[in-house]
């Protein structure tokens, strides 16, 4: 009977086999996600922002002093050595010798298949003359001389050959395991032992542990958990948090300590340097002690980001402290605004009234800190001072002109060419340019709302308690194709005005009022039936006349008697005819248009179940599109004067009640907005308005608001 049989592999070709295998899945997808990009496209997209972005610190940074990075060069040399191997063994496999082969005696005896006996026996004599070991031949070639001379003559041999592949017979089925067999062997058992106790019990636990120990003291968002730890703490103690609390809460993140991050630096010039800078700004209390927030760390830190929004002057010793602390800013900020939702959420799932939720203002008032930390502003500075080559000096020319007033950066696109270069006179021509490029650059965002409720019969009717979902749309452009296009349009609609303007003056002289009296006058003269005219009656004459009348006239008389009566009769029954015509034209237009607009309704109710249909397949697409496809989250670089990193374009989008000071639904946080993109908000509808979307009147507001300050105002539709 046949059975089974394990072997290791003595010859070492299997294990070249996995080895090969095992290379190349490790190899293959490394190359593609870990081998270094072009750096000349980055060069070159630099060069093309070079206009726009030129002034800003980040690309000062990246373009005129880069550091140089030893990490593409190691990750080139990792994976070519890896392609090295897995060539090497390639090759060896490919001269690798096939060791079970299908067995065929007639290759043995080197003949044709379909040999006769008589050919068979006379090969067979002389491969033996040629391999019989008395005579010097190779003993193991001779055996199989015989065994294939016996499969091919002898006829159970010959039958087990053709049934199970082999003239002996069944065999016993061969697993190879793809190691050597010195792995197994009892002189090198010691060895492998060690190497085994090496790998699984000490390199293994201590690479995982420190991994794990390492990941667990981080969040998903790449936030140390005592980060998160202080804001839940201060965030909940102060309920109501103005821009200077939230900069020393924001200032006490573990990030900055170095005791939990080894990027953070401190220094024994620190002493003497912080202090100066906080004689400079003036307005840091220190008197009062609330661990860690008035930590030195946490000190430090506080004090770098008042000065960057500032714009003071610092010393060189801590510019790159400071460039640190303003790149962990961001997102420490979008940690502390998912720590107020979450208590938000934690506030309204709760009946306790001691449990105060925190306000609308911390959370706007922590995304406005967003803005002035990537800009270099304080809270309430001017907008404009974004723009290069406006400085506090000149700003008063800008701001405080007589003839226009300029607030906002909108308002500065928004002028003509010809009084826009009259307010910024002041500046040369090539500056007068690089602002224009500049504010040509920044973003306009608009937004196209749609509030539902799904998966019901009448999803645009909200009623209490209802899950209402909103769809906003977003679409970005930059300014200068905005108020290209509004200026054209305005230019185009001008013309048109001047030549109309006398048409409409004639126009205006009559009024609607008289105009619109003409038709029913007309419609209820036309309504009015036509009199009958009665005809006089004759005087009546002597009966001596009469008779000599009527004997004058003879038959003729008579006959006009008669036709006279007869146009009457005929007057009176073509006026009732028209009267009962009338009624029934009208009573069958009457019916004609109840049919009409039933089926007007009907045709207009399947349009609408049809439109909701195919709007439910197209949100259920959308949904399934976006988990399976991932967007990349760069946009369009920041333009940031102070900035030492690049800052895309991100945005927030949520729903709140101006009135009430309450969020109506979370924050959304949009970072893959290029051109478009759409948003679906979720909200429970709890207020006692119940009316048509179309119409829906209501204090609820959807806010979008930019991470960087941009027109110094929020985007609001109703």
């Amino acid at each position: 009977m046949a059975g089974q049989q394990f072997q290791y592999d003595d010859s070492g070709n299997t294990f070249f086999y996995f080895l090969t295998s095992f290379v190349g899945l490790i190899v293959i997808p490394a190359t593609y996600y870990l081998w270094p990009r072009d750096q000349n496209a980055e060069q070159i997209r630099l060069k093309n922002i070079r206009k726009v972005y030129g002034r800003c610190m980040w690309y000062r940074l990246r373009l005129l002093k880069p550091q140089p990075n030893i990490i593409p060069t190691v990750k080139k040399i990792v994976l070519l050595a890896g392609w090295a191997l897995f060539l090497f063994l390639v090759y060896k496999v490919s001269k690798t010798d096939r060791e079970y082969q299908e067995y065929n005696p007639y290759e043995v005896l080197n003949l044709d298949p379909g040999a006769t006996v008589a050919e068979i026996k006379k090969q067979y004599r002389l491969l033996s003359l040629k391999y019989h070991p008395d005579k010097g031949g190779d003993e193991v070639m001779f055996m199989r001389i015989a065994k294939a001379y016996a499969a091919l003559t002898d006829e159970e041999s010959r039958k087990n050959w053709e049934e199970f592949g082999n003239p002996d017979g069944p065999q016993a089925t061969s697993f190879g395991i793809a190691l050597p067999a010195w792995i197994v062997d009892q002189k090198n058992s010691i060895l492998v032992l060690l190497v085994y106790g090496l790998a699984f019990m000490v390199i293994l636990p201590v690479v995982v542990g420190s991994w794990w120990y390492r990941s667990i003291r981080y969040s998903g968002d790449q936030i140390l958990i005592r980060t998160t730890q202080i804001y839940t703490y201060f965030v909940y103690k102060t309920r109501n948090m103005d821009m200077k609390r939230l900069i020393m809460v924001l200032a006490g993140a573990s990030e900055f300590d170095p005791q939990y991050n080894k990027d953070a630096t401190s220094r024994p010039t620190d002493n003497i340097l912080i202090p100066q800078l906080i004689r400079e700004i003036g307005s840091i209390n220190l008197k009062k002690n609330e661990p860690p927030l008035t930590c030195p760390y946490s000190l430090k830190a506080r004090v770098l980001l008042l000065s960057h929004l500032a714009r003071m002057k610092i010393p060189e010793t801590l510019e790159e402290d400071q460039q640190f602390m303003l790149k962990k800013c961001p997102a420490l900020l979008q940690e502390m605004v998912n720590v107020i939702c979450q208590l938000i959420i934690m506030a309204r799932s709760r009946e306790e009234r001691e449990f105060r939720a925190p306000t609308l203002a911390s959370l706007e008032n922590c995304m406005k800190l967003s803005q002035m930390a990537v800009q270099g502003l304080q809270q309430f500075k001017s907008p404009l001072l974004q723009l290069p080559h406006i400085e506090e000096d000149n700003l008063r020319r800008v701001s405080n002109h007589k003839k226009y007033k300029i607030k906002t950066i909108q308002d500065l696109v928004s002028l003509k060419e010809s009084d826009r270069h009259n307010l910024l006179h002041f500046l040369e021509d090539e500056k007068y340019e690089e602002v224009m490029a500049v504010l040509g650059s920044f973003p306009y965002v608009t937004m196209d709302i749609k509030s539902q409720v799904l998966d019901d019969e009448d999803s645009n009717n909200i009623t209490v308690g209802s899950l209402v979902t909103v769809l906003v749309k977003l679409t970005r452009q930059t300014m200068a194709e905005v108020f290209e296009k509004e200026q054209s349009i305005c230019a185009a609609e001008e013309q048109p005005a001047e030549d109309g303007q006398g048409d409409t003056n004639k126009n205006r002289t009559k009024g609607g009022w008289q105009q619109k009296s003409k038709g029913p006058k007309k419609a209820a003269k036309s309504k009015k039936k036509k009199p009958l005219k009665k005809k006089p009656t004759p005087v009546p004459l002597p009966q001596s006349k009469q008779q000599k009348q009527k004997q004058a006239n003879g038959v003729v008389g008579s006959e006009a008697a008669v036709k006279e009566d007869e146009e009457e009769v005929s007057d009176k029954g073509s006026d009732s005819e028209e009267e009962e015509t009338n009624r029934e034209s009208q009573s069958e237009k009457d019916d004609g248009s109840d049919r009409d607009s039933d089926r007007e309704q009907d045709e207009k109710q399947n349009k609408d179940d049809e439109a909701e249909w195919q709007e439910l397949q197209q949100s259920i697409q959308r949904k399934e599109r976006a988990l399976l496809e991932t967007k990349s989250k760069i946009t369009h670089p920041v333009y940031s004067l102070y900035f030492p990193e690049e800052k895309q374009e991100w945005w927030w989008l949520y729903i709140a009640d101006r009135k009430e000071q309450t969020l109506i639904s979370m924050p959304y946080h949009v970072c893959t907005l290029k051109d478009t993109e759409e948003v679906s908000v979720q909200q429970h509808y709890f207020s006692f308005y119940k009316c048509k979307a179309s119409h829906l009147m209501l204090p609820h507001k959807i806010f979008f608001r930019f991470q960087f300050i941009i027109f110094g105002l929020l985007y609001c539709i109703c």
